[in-house]
Parts: structure tokens; sequence; C-alpha cells
């Protein structure tokens, strides 16, 4: 009976190649996107999921109520985490982690890596094994360095690395204690080195260190979050009203927002992943059925002979489903081997750095599993549909009621294209934010702006480096500072201020320099002058504030007035126009430059025209003169904004190509559609061309029933997508609006799309000779 069935299924497969081709193309996109997505999604519960004890280990998380809002994060102070440990027995040990970027000097080899400062109880606490060393003691040595198997590979080759010494900076040495296993691509941590944790800054509010904790027995950590809620008000006045709670390193990847009680939310992206992926199945899956039904009346007479042979229903849903299962099967090679071709574009845009598991049994098992539940999915429908036909009906010709209005077959070609109509709407948006924020003023000049970290030796040398520079005649301004203008800076708050009362959850960004920030990176004054220790020496105590900044002051002339930070009161010198620091899909926030010799950053200001490789190649070798034992080489703030916008276009880019997808399969069913639905009017066609009808009176008569359907589509689609657009848009502090033209433009692009689809073979079939579909009468 089961070989019967197969014979069958390969028959019917064969004999309707049109149809089984555009089934299976369909079927097998529809796999291959999801099974993308779904990859994805597996990459991303795989996180961190490798660490022995990652249901023991927390992460230290803080809650401020801020802006009328509840706002958390995962960066701490140093001493938290000693304080942690020694005051609450429940907590077995901690560890914080802190990332550094050293130059590594060994046998006149250097190269520029990046690290971590952690404390000893890292390599217990987390499960990164060591090829040589022990995990207890690597860090127990102020001078000791843990590296990985590949960093050892790179600076010793194939000499031992134990208890060799590495210079880092050209300032210190240090003895390799132990060498890792390379880290996993899916660990959040991700770092070529380990230094013990030597930090001793003991300010409760400066905040700079993620901070782990192992607790004795997990069923505790209820207990533990209600004792340390608010240890850091109790150890520091400028943090009041800050409260800590634990969350399980297991889920810290995939829970990475708190509602105002500090209870874990979904990942929004994993949502989208989970939904993306059931739409693109789901178009496919309609395409089948609407393809399968279509072509219930010629199945019909042999449903209606076998339940007169004696058949019974059972076995017809089987034979039915044996097909659709089958068609499943070729569909599902077909989309292996595309996610094999697509994969490596696939993971560089969606950041997924991992390799497809062929040779894993549950690999293999998985998609097996979903190869046969879509061909369930896919063929339910037609199966149940196909087999309740009556044999008495079937048999006199009378199975199908063409005057009824709403049928399975409209609805799921409504379906199908209310989906396709949604994923256009959401690409045009995504766009128009993409596009909003790249085109939006960064406050800044990035143009011509170029920086580079100062070393110890250009620190010591500054005054005859900036002398140097500026003597080439390529250099407009040159200030240091704490922090490059593109990239986020540190917080500050606990400030006091004439008419307002002391705020301890109003945040400002921080920025430190000695002078000449606002000339060097472009600012724009709207009040007062820059920072300038040269020519005022009172400005140790001065402050340049943005126009958010301003606002949360509440100074309606702000040049002359106090903001007092502990003992210190600091003048508002200046004001500039907002400029953001980071993401640009956020709203500039309230941000101060103060001054502070002190900086690690070299800011330098070329002159217009001057940014040639000749230029640059210039300025690197007079950096190189003075900075003789490091790296040297120039960054672009060009390229910081450029990176900022980087995953959001690759973003735009998956968007687009998963809603093209969607789109061409919807169109591919409504080609098969319109194929079939002309064979079936073959002799009607001829009929009404000899009587005198014209090719685009037999077009419109053919295609009139698609276009309404897809014009129902819209109308259904249209204020769905309008509600998602806006819910959408409030997930950005800076956004674009909800344009009008949005909704209708998918709509006529859908119209347009799905027209083009249907006369192609409606014209065809309009045209041809009435002779040969009316030989045979």
């Amino acid at each position: 009976m089961i070989k019967n069935y197969f014979k069958t299924a390969i028959r019917n497969l064969f004999k309707n190649g049109l149809f089984s081709f555009i089934s299976i193309s369909g079927l097998a996109l529809g796999m291959a996107g999801a099974g993308l997505l779904l990859l994805n999604i597996q990459y991303k519960y795989s996180i961190d999921q490798f660490h022995e004890k990652k249901d023991r280990v927390f992460k230290v998380y803080g809650k401020t109520m801020a802006g009328g809002g509840v706002q958390t994060g995962d960066v701490n102070s140093a001493p938290l985490g000693p304080a942690l440990l020694k005051e609450y027995p429940l907590i077995k040990q901690m560890t914080r982690v802190v990332p550094t970027g050293k130059m590594f000097d060994y046998n006149d080899k250097k190269i520029q890596v990046d690290g971590c400062y952690a404390d000893a109880a890292f390599l217990d606490m987390f499960s990164f094994p060591l090829i040589t060393g022990n995990k207890r003691t690597a860090l127990k040595d102020p001078q000791s360095i843990v590296i990985t198997e590949s960093l050892a590979k790179k600076i010793f080759g194939t000499e031992n690395p134990v208890n060799k010494n590495l210079r880092l900076d050209s300032t210190q040495n240090f003895t390799v204690t132990g060498v890792l296993k390379d880290i996993p691509a899916n660990s959040s941590f991700q770092f070529e080195y380990l230094l013990p944790w030597v930090e001793n800054n003991a300010k409760w509010d400066n905040n700079f260190a993620k901070t782990y904790v192992e607790l004795k027995n997990p069923d505790d950590v209820k207990t533990v979050n209600k004792q340390i809620a608010n240890i850091i008000s109790e150890h520091s006045k400028n943090e009041e009203g800050k409260q800590v709670f634990l969350h399980a390193v297991s889920k810290m990847n995939l829970q990475r927002h708190f509602d105002a009680n500090g209870n874990p939310e979904t990942d929004g992206e994993l949502i989208f992943l989970y939904l993306l992926a059931a739409v693109m199945l789901l178009i496919g899956c309609i395409n089948f059925m609407n393809l399968t039904t279509a072509r219930s009346e010629k199945r019909a007479k042999e449903v209606g002979v076998r339940k007169v042979m004696g058949a019974a229903r059972k076995s017809l849903v089987i034979q039915f489903i044996t097909e659709s299962t089958l068609l499943a099967i070729f569909s599902g090679c077909i989309a292996i081997c595309m996610v094999q071709l697509i994969w490596p574009s696939f993971s560089r845009l969606a950041k997924v750095p991992v390799n497809i598991p062929w040779e894993s049994p549950a690999f293999w098992l998985s998609a097996s599993t979903f190869i046969f539940l879509t061909g369930l999915l896919a063929g339910s429908y037609p199966a149940f549909y196909l087999s309740s036909f009556m044999p008495v009906k079937v048999l006199k010709g009378v199975f199908n009621n063409k005057t009824v209005l709403i049928t399975p077959r409209r609805i799921l070609v409504v379906s199908q294209f209310v989906i396709a109509i949604f994923l256009i709407n959401f690409t045009i948006i995504f766009r128009k934010q993409v596009n909003y924020t790249e085109n939006r003023d960064p406050g800044f000049v990035k143009e011509e702006l170029v920086y580079h970290p100062l070393t110890r030796d250009l620190k010591r040398q500054y005054e005859v480096v900036k002398q140097e520079l500026m003597n080439t005649g390529m250099v407009a301004a040159i200030c240091k500072s704490n922090t490059p203008v593109t990239r986020p800076a540190g917080w500050l708050n606990g400030l006091e201020w004439a008419g307002g009362e002391k705020s301890k959850n109003t945040y400002f960004s921080l920025i430190t320099s000695p002078g000449n920030f606002v000339k060097t990176n472009g600012l724009a004054l709207t009040a007062g002058r820059d920072l300038d220790y040269e020519t005022y020496h009172t400005d140790t105590a001065s402050v340049v504030i943005n126009e958010s900044a301003a606002q949360v002051l509440g100074f309606a002339n702000p040049i002359g007035q106090l903001i007092k930070d502990g003992n210190v009161n600091w003048t508002i010198v200046g004001v500039v126009k907002d400029f953001y620091q980071g993401s640009p899909n956020e709203i500039a926030r309230p941000a101060m430059i103060r001054f502070e010799k002190r900086a690690g950053i070299l800011n330098i200001r070329l002159k217009a025209g001057f940014t040639t490789l000749q230029n640059i190649t210039t300025i690197e070798e007079i950096l190189k003169k003075y900075n003789p034992g490091y790296i040297t080489e120039l960054q672009f703030a060009e390229t910081d904004v450029a990176n900022s916008f980087k995953q959001r276009k690759n973003v735009l880019m998956l968007i687009n190509s998963f809603a093209i997808i969607a789109i061409f399969i919807a169109c591919m069913g409504l080609l098969g559609l319109t194929t079939y639905m002309g064979e079936l009017r073959k002799r009607e066609i001829g009929i009404r061309k000899v009587l005198g009808a014209s090719v685009t009176r037999v077009t419109t008569l053919l295609t009139k029933d698609f276009i309404w359907l897809v014009v129902i589509a819209v109308l259904i689609a249209s204020p769905l997508a309008l509600l998602f657009i806006n819910y959408f848009l409030q997930h950005f502090s800076y956004r674009t609006e909800a344009s009008w033209w949005i909704v209708p433009l998918s709509g006529v692009i859908a119209i347009f799309i799905a027209a083009l689809t249907i006369s192609f073979n409606a014209i065809r079939t309009a045209m041809a000779n009435p002779v040969n579909s009316l030989r045979s009468e």
C-alpha cells in the first residue's frame, strides 16, 4: 500500500511538471528563508550555554529611575564586586571584567590585541578551558597573563609560551601563566588574553566594570536580590536610589532588557526572527496549497472513482499527505543547497560567526523534522479538501460551486498578499528610518578629523608633538581628550545647580579636555566660548555644555552659571549645539565638556583638502618619531560614523531580501493559478474569440478576479501596516515620521507586480488561436 502511495505521488509529480516546479520552487524558497532565520535563532540560543556554571553565575545589573522611567545597565563601579562578596555570605565568589587593548612586544614583533582585565575567579566561574596552566592560580600574580592558543601561535610560533615574558605597551613585562583554548564564537566574552585585576578605583559613582557573582545555591537568587538591592545607595551618596539585582548568565544574551520591576523582557529581535521565519514558511505553504486545490477539478474524478471502488477517506488523506511530503522532501533538498550557498553572505550580514553543523546528527534530525512538518502543514488542507469530495457530485461534474463569493483558495491568495504587502511597508519604513538617521547632522564636522591613542611617550612629549604637527601647515587644530567625539563617553550624576534640586538620577555625558575641544572637533557654539587653559588659567574649573544639558539645567542664560559637583563649583563658559555620541538612532543626551589635563586621545583637525594619503603618512611619521615603541595608525571620525550605520544597513539589506522573496513566491503562485485557469477556460476563451471578443476583453476577463483579490489584500494590510509602522517607530528615540504616502505606495507596488505577473500569462492565453482549442469540438 505504501509503495503504491509513493508510485502515485511520483506519477502525479511528473505528470504536472509546471505546477510541480512552481510548488517545489516556492516551498524551497520559503523553507530556505525560514531555515536561515532558524539557524540564526539557534545561534542566539547557544550563546553562553557552554558554561558549566551558567545557572549558578549571575550578572549584576544596576537600576535607576531616570526621565520618568526605569533605566537598567550592566556597568557598575569597581568596589561593588568585593563588597558583595564580603557582605553577603550566600555569594561564593565574584569577578569583574573590563575590556582593554594592549600592544604586545616580543623579540621585535609588535601587534595590537584586545583583551580583558579580570579577577582571579574568572577562569573558575566561566568554562574557558586551559590547555596549560591552573585556572585557580593563573591570574593570582599581578604580573601574570593568560593568552589564547591563536595568540600564542601568532607571537611564539611553535615555542612553548608558558613562563615566557611579554612586554605590553612598552611599559611592563608580564609572564605567561596559561594558554586558553580559543574562545568559542557563541560566547559573549571575546578576548585574546586576560590580565589580573589591578584597578584600585574605590569610587562608587565611577561605573566602568561588568560584575559577575557565583551563588552557593542558585535557588537563593530571589533572597540575594532582596538583600543586595540597596548596596550602592548605602555606600554612595551620589548613587542614592540606585538598586542592583542579579540575572543568570544563561539568559543574559536573550534577556537584555528589563521592566520597571527588574523583570526580564522578551528580546524583540528574537520575536522578530521567529515571526519572519514563520512568514517565509507560511507563504511557501500557502503557495503549495493554492496550486494543489486549484487542480482539484482534475483530481476530483480520481477521488470519485477511488471512493466508488471502496477507498476510505483515511487512505485518500494519506495519499495526498504522501504527495505533499514527497514534494517537501524535494523542496527541502533544494532549500539545503540554497542555505549552503547563501550562508557565507547571510552570516556576515546577520553577524552569525558560525558554520552550519553539517556533521551534527542533531542538525540532520532537526532538518528532517522541519521538512516533514512542512510537508504536513502544506499538505494538510489539500488532503482533507480533496478527500471530502462526494463521489456522486464529482462524477456528475457538479462538485464545485463557482458562484460562492468566499472560497478557501481566495482566502489563501489574499492572505499571501497581505503578508507580502506588510513586508513591503516594513521595508519602506525601515529604509526611511535608516536614511533619516544617516542624513542626520551629527553636531560635529566628521570630515578631516582623525585621532590617535595618547601613549605614555606621546603624553610626555605632547607639546612638542603638537607644535611639530602644527608646523607642517596641514593641521588646523589639535587637542587631547578622554574620548573621541564619535564614541560614548563616561557618565556623571549627583550634580547641584541654582534653581534645581540635587539630581542623583540625571546623568550627563562627560568629556574631559584641557582645551580647544570645540574647535578641533567642529562643534558649533551657540553662546560663550571653548575651553582654553592657555588663555584663561581659570578654566581649570570651567565647563562647556550642550543644548540638551542647558535645557535640563533650566538656565535662560547659562553663561556664568555654576554647577556643583561635590566640593567643586564649575562655571559654564560655553554652550554648543547638540551632538550625538555612539548610536545615531538616539536623541542627543545632556553632555558636558569639562577641564581635565589627563587624556587618552589625541584629536587632530586637518585643513580642508589635506586628507590625502601623503599627508596622512606625514602625520603618522611624526607620531612614530615620538612614539617608537608603539604601533602608529590614525583612526578617522568618518569611519567611526560609517560603522555606526553599518549594522542597520546590513539588517535593511536582509529585510529587503526576505521581502523580495516573499513577493516572488506570491507572484509564482499567481502565475501558476492564472496558467491553470487559462487551461480550464481554454474552450470558453476560444468560443468568445470566435464570437468577436478582443484580446483586451479576454485579458480583462482572466485577470480581473485576481486583481480584485490583491486589492482586497491591500485594503486589509494597509491599516494593519499603519498601526505597525507607528509601533515600530516608537522604538527609536530619534525617529522619522510615518509619512502618509508609505501605505498607498506599498499597495500600488503590490498591485503593479501582481498585474504584471497575471497579464504575462493572460495575454498569451488571450492571443492563442481559437482553432487549436476548438479543434476537438
